[in-house]
């Protein structure tokens, strides 16, 4: 297991964590962080970071998206095709990668080729947030646009776009896809997939800078603030929250390993943290591990030498709920009015019709996978260009 972390100072850090020998007298077992890499990544601040059983990628302030096959331990090389910091990277099992940016594409990537399959102008303005249904059939986005956007990822299209009243940060489906959540500020609306409609509203104290599911009706939340607060999405109430840091949570992962379940939190203070989560959500997890980057702290991956694809990884008893582009079309219509129905003529790398997750045998121009010192030579022939042009 390895703990990801990126920051500020450009640099992904990498940590081994394994099991101690448990002591007599331990109550609890403990772990311990290895200092595993230390990478100069980017050229700016590291965004985003997803992870699959092979690799982790990185998404920067550069508008580049580095990959790491973490089976080999090296560098693999860069995607170039956003203009505008990458803001959000989400892998679907092993095979594609979704990406968000400040130019308001999401652009789909084949995860073995490394090529585009398709990008979409998705937002009038930033995409700030993406994420996928665990039947892997639809998507949401949110924007800087004050729009909340459902996409079929079989047809490859914009499926509707619900408007909200302010610019939403985050978007996320709950594990067996029944309901999804959109965080605005310190806010956030629950909206169950069989009405399409808010079932009610969660209000932390601070604005909410990351958000986990620990089950399908438990949500973890971080914010501008050293705590972590647990939530209950049925009632609407806090079952328990901890000081996680000594300042702000950037951001927090959950997982399940060894009958653990696990959650990880990053802080700007600097300190990666791993907490094992009580049964009884209303007490406060226990810390495992701690480790301190001395950074400012922007991002947080976990990635697991075994990691079984999304469905695969969803137990019996959390099957995703299946959705067809038809039930969802019956759910707009519950609405008042403010959620319409989107057929916009997208972008498409070749002549056929195909769907989000096709194959591609032609990349489209510009996003081919490109190699770090590739890169650099490029930058430094348009930089002589400019200087020519000028």
């Amino acid at each position: 297991m390895e703990l990801v972390a990126g920051c500020y100072e450009q640099v992904l850090f990498g940590f081994t964590v394994h099991p101690e020998p448990a002591a007599s007298g331990d109550l609890e077992q403990k772990w311990s962080p290895v200092a595993d890499f230390t990478h100069h990544a980017h050229t700016a601040s590291l965004s985003a970071i997803a992870v699959n059983s092979r690799f982790v990628v990185t998404g920067s302030k550069d508008e580049t998206i580095h990959i790491y096959d973490m089976k080999k331990k090296i560098e693999h090389g860069a995607l170039v095709h956003h203009n505008g910091t990458i803001t959000c990277l989400k892998f679907y099992g092993s095979r594609h990668l979704i990406s968000g940016a400040e130019d308001g594409l999401i652009c789909v990537w084949d995860a073995k080729k490394w090529e585009c399959l398709k990008s979409i102008k998705a937002h009038k303005g930033h995409v700030t947030f993406l994420s996928i249904h665990p039947s892997g059939k639809l998507a949401l986005s949110v924007g800087t646009d004050k729009t909340l956007r459902t996409w079929n990822l079989v047809e490859g299209r914009s499926a509707f776009i619900k408007n909200i009243k302010q610019n939403a940060h985050i978007v996320e489906w709950s594990p067996r896809g029944e309901k999804y959540i959109v965080v605005i500020l310190n806010k956030i609306d629950i909206y169950q997939l069989n009405t399409a409609s808010i079932s009610g509203t969660i209000t932390n104290e601070k604005r909410i800078s990351s958000v986990t599911f620990l089950s399908d009706s438990v949500l973890a939340v971080a914010g501008d603030e050293e705590a972590v607060r647990f939530f209950d999405c049925d009632s609407l109430v806090c079952l328990s929250e901890f000081k996680a840091h000594e300042n702000r949570v950037k951001d927090i992962f959950s997982f399940e390993i060894s009958e653990h379940h696990v959650i990880v939190t990053a802080s700007s203070d600097g300190f990666i943290k791993m907490w094992k989560l009580k049964q009884d959500k209303k007490v406060p997890p226990s810390l495992l591990c701690e480790v301190n980057t001395n950074a400012r702290l922007t991002c947080l991956g976990v990635w697991l030498d075994k990691v079984p694809d999304m469905k695969a990884s969803l137990p019996s008893a959390a099957e995703p709920s299946p959705v067809s582009e038809e039930e969802q079309f019956k759910i707009s219509k519950k609405e008042s009015g403010d959620t319409v129905r989107e057929e916009e003529k997208q972008s498409k790398p070749n002549a056929k019709k195909r769907g989000l997750t096709a194959n591609s045998n032609k990349p489209t121009k510009g996003n081919s996978l490109v190699s770090t010192k590739k890169r650099k030579l490029i930058e430094k022939l348009e930089k002589k260009r400019k200087k020519k042009k000028i």
